[in-house]
C-alpha cells in the first residue's frame, strides 16, 4: 500500500488530497496544526480509520517537524506533499502597505518549511517505491507571468519556494527522489476565494494525475494541475 504525507490537511486542497488518496487505497498521514478542531478532517478520519492517520504539526515549528520525522522513522513515504501555506497580503500588498513582519512569517511557512520537511523526510521518501516530493506553489510565484504587480509577500514567498524546489531536485536526484513544483490553479478555497475557476476536487484530481506520471526526467519542473508547463 503506497503512503502519502500531506501538510495543511485540515481544509481546502490538503483535505481533498487526503480524501482522494485515502479513497484510492493509499495510507495517508494527514498533518495540520489542530486536527482536534477540524471537523471535516475528523469526519474523514472516522470514515477511513484504517487508511488515515492524523498528526498535529505546525510547519512553522521546525522542532515539531523533526519530532514527526522521528516518530515515522520506519515509515517509507512514497509521496510527500508540502501543501501548507499562508496568504498574508493585505489589499493585494501594494507598494504603500507592505507588512514586513507578515513577510517574515510567510517566508518561514511558504518557503522555508518545505525545505525543512524535505530535509527531515528525505530518508523516508528515499526508501519508498515512488520517491516523490511535491511542493504546492502558485503561478503568482512566476516572475515571467507577473503582469500586474503587487502581492509582494505571497509572490516572493512562492518564487523562493520554486527556487528551493529546483535545488532540491538537483541535490536529491542521486537518491532517486523526484521533486515537482505544482500550481493547483485558481481554486475555490478559503485562500483562493469564491471566484476561483475550479473547485478543490477538480484541482486535486488533476494534480494527482500529474504526480502519478512524474518521472525523474521531469524533476525540478514547474507544472500546473492540468499538466501544462509554467514559465519561471
Amino acid at each position: 500500500m503506497p503512503t502519502l504525507l500531506v501538510t495543511g490537511a485540515n481544509r481546502g486542497l490538503g483535505l481533498e488530497f487526503t480524501r482522494q488518496y485515502a479513497e484510492a487505497g493509499w495510507q495517508v498521514h494527514a498533518c495540520c496544526r489542530s486536527p482536534e478542531d477540524s471537523h471535516a478532517l475528523k469526519a474523514l478520519h472516522t470514515a477511513h480509520l484504517d487508511r488515515i492517520t492524523l498528526h498535529k504539526l505546525d510547519v512553522a515549528d521546525f522542532n515539531q517537524i523533526d519530532k514527526l520525522a522521528e516518530t515515522l522513522t520506519d515509515t517509507p513515504i512514497d509521496v510527500l506533499i508540502n501543501n501548507a501555506g499562508i496568504y498574508p497580503d493585505h489589499a493585494g500588498s501594494r507598494l504603500s502597505n507592505a507588512d514586513y513582519e507578515a513577510w517574515l512569517t510567510a517566508f518561514r511557512v511558504n518557503s522555508m518549511s518545505p525545505l525543512k520537511m524535505a530535509q527531515a523526510f528525505a530518508s523516508h521518501v528515499a526508501k519508498s517505491s515512488e520517491k516523490k516530493i511535491i511542493n504546492i506553489t502558485s503561478k503568482m510565484g512566476s516572475i515571467a507571468d507577473n503582469g500586474s504587480g503587487g502581492h509582494y509577500i505571497y509572490r516572493s514567498s512562492k518564487t523562493a519556494l520554486n527556487s528551493v524546489s529546483k535545488s532540491l531536485a538537483i541535490d536529491l536526484g542521486n537518491q532517486g527522489i523526484s521533486v515537482l513544483v505544482l500550481h493547483p490553479g485558481w481554486v475555490q478555497t478559503d485562500m483562493g476565494g469564491p471566484n476561483g475557476l475550479i473547485n478543490a476536487e477538480q484541482s486535486v484530481s488533476g494534480m494527482r494525475q500529474v504526480i502519478a506520471k512524474l518521472t525523474p526526467k521531469q524533476s525540478g519542473q514547474f507544472i500546473a494541475y492540468d499538466g501544462q508547463a509554467i514559465p519561471w
